[in-house]
């Protein structure tokens, strides 16, 4: 996960805690089931002397205007204290959330840095009751806010952090519908967001051409961004499905630069919420990968835009 050179430090740490769960439960084996409501609420860590401690002004919602606790604080384990209650929808297990921080030196009381907030966005993240994430904010509701503290490691000193629960994400573009393009290839979606692609008749277009069926009121995808995305990947020769992360069940995320040529230019510019159809010549897709079962062909990619998170500066 990249972001500003300020806070690598203290993100890195809580990613770590985020993907691989807390290492401070008592027993991997015996963590609640992913797939109950009820157990996403009970993973969540107890609070302790070290949340207690700290005291947090300003909306939730937005980046506090004050943290104050008593420096050096001593931490020992993880824990976590709902500190304000949200009115919004309450998560369960398997939805992707999207969160804010704002993380602080335990020893000194600095701050190191903050994420999730305007012009910083984060990538959303999957919540379950196995994952850290679903241990450190359970099923807290949207506008939830959190102080969550964590001990010293290898990864950094102990750490003090303000988590605000933003939105969860839905699993399909929501922007404001767009005026189809003539020429364009067909979309049809599903009741669940799933979109079915009809090829128009005639030659393949020789350039990369994109259209906007649906535009998001997010931020904009910047060039290098880890995006997280819905898609659906046809061949234009035979209308025929080659990948699509629909058909896999879930989102998928992924450099902007990491991608072929056509597939980066159908991201860079949008804005998350978006969803954008897009054809995709072999000159700007595998056209120069000799021997790839695509080389030849001109591709067709309807793709939902559910975040971005910016890279280092």
């Amino acid at each position: 996960m990249r972001i500003r050179p300020l806070a690598a430090l203290s993100v890195a740490a809580l990613s770590a805690v985020l993907l691989a769960g807390c290492s401070g439960a008592d027993d991997p084996e015996a963590s609640p089931s992913a797939t109950s409501a009820a157990a996403l609420c009970d993973a969540r860590v107890e609070s302790g002397a070290a949340t207690d401690a700290v005291t947090v002004e300003g909306e939730a919602g937005a980046k506090p205007t004050s943290v104050t606790f008593s420096a050096p604080l001593e931490v020992e384990g993880i824990q976590s204290d709902l500190i304000t209650e949200g009115d919004g929808d309450e998560p369960v297990a398997g939805d992707f959330v999207n969160i804010a921080m704002t993380a602080f030196d335990a020893d000194s009381g600095e701050e190191m840095g903050a994420i999730g907030y305007e012009d910083a966005p984060l990538l959303p993240q999957q919540i379950s009751g196995d994952s850290g994430l679903g241990q450190i904010i359970g099923c807290a509701t949207v506008g939830s806010r959190l102080v969550a503290a964590f001990p010293a490691s290898d990864a950094g000193p102990a750490t003090v952090y303000v988590i605000d629960v933003q939105d969860i994400v839905p699993a399909a573009a929501w922007g404001e519908d767009e005026k189809p393009v003539d020429g364009m290839p067909a979309v049809e979606l599903a009741e669940d967001g799933a979109p079915t692609i009809t090829v128009p008749e005639g030659d393949a277009p020789t350039e990369v051409e994109l259209a906007t069926l649906k535009k998001g009121d997010g931020p904009v995808v910047e060039q290098g961004d880890t995006v997280l995305v819905q898609y659906t990947g046809v061949k234009w020769s035979d209308g025929s499905v080659f990948d699509s992360s629909w058909e896999r069940g879930t989102p998928t995320s992924f450099q902007t630069t990491g991608v072929v040529t056509g597939f980066q230019q159908a991201l860079e510019g949008q804005t998350v919420g978006s969803q954008v159809v897009v054809v995709i010549p072999p000159e700007f897709g595998y056209g120069a990968a000799e021997g790839h079962e695509l080389q030849n062909e001109t591709l067709v990619f309807v793709v939902d835009i559910l975040g971005t998170q910016h890279p280092a500066s």
